[in-house]
């Protein structure tokens, strides 16, 4: 049976459809997120934000590739702003001579009480540092996830690595029931 043309218009006022869930979290499963393995073996995080990262045209399509490397970055307080510096995002092979700096410092986005309070309690707490976590999208913005860390001696290193080890024999003997 053919259909009428009034039966493929949206009811009047409702516009398009919205997306659904399902929709949008396929969505976010096509861009990667990139993650700093390191950061918890090496600090013990305090406290977490998320900032948005200002980024050029071919650093958003090669950070969508996953080419985003953050082991040694770092996020400093300068002037009151944040700027991310160490990170080092690919160059995009398809942006030819208008290409970005690989390793430039990359400004973060954050409410001014936001920064107040992190320089508060990096000056409140010797030895801080701001760490990311992991680079994301959400919803077509480039995020990134901070940390406040203080770096752990040798011992601890230690220490969470017995603790790990005993879970998982612990998880292994519960299986085996």
């Amino acid at each position: 049976m053919a259909k009428t043309m009034h039966e493929n218009k949206p009811a009047p006022g409702k516009g398009k459809p919205k997306p659904s869930a399902a929709g949008a979290a396929r969505k976010n499963a096509l861009s990667p997120r990139i993650e700093n393995r390191r950061a918890h073996h090496d600090y013990h995080v305090l406290e977490k934000w998320e900032a948005g990262i200002a980024l050029v045209g071919s650093e958003v399509k090669s950070a969508r590739q996953g080419r985003v490397q953050l082991a040694g970055s770092f996020a400093i307080v300068r002037g009151g702003k944040v700027t991310l510096m160490g990170c080092h995002i690919e160059e995009y092979e398809q942006a030819n001579q208008f290409n970005h700096d690989p390793t430039r410092n990359r400004s973060l986005l954050l409410h001014k009480r936001e920064i107040l309070r992190i320089a508060q309690h990096m000056a409140k707490q010797p030895g801080t540092t701001l760490i990311p976590l992991a680079i994301y999208f959400q919803r077509g913005y480039a995020k990134v996830l901070l940390a406040l860390a203080i770096g752990k001696a040798k011992f601890d290193k230690r220490q969470d690595i017995k603790q790990r080890e005993a879970k998982r024999a612990m998880d292994r003997a519960l299986k085996r029931r």
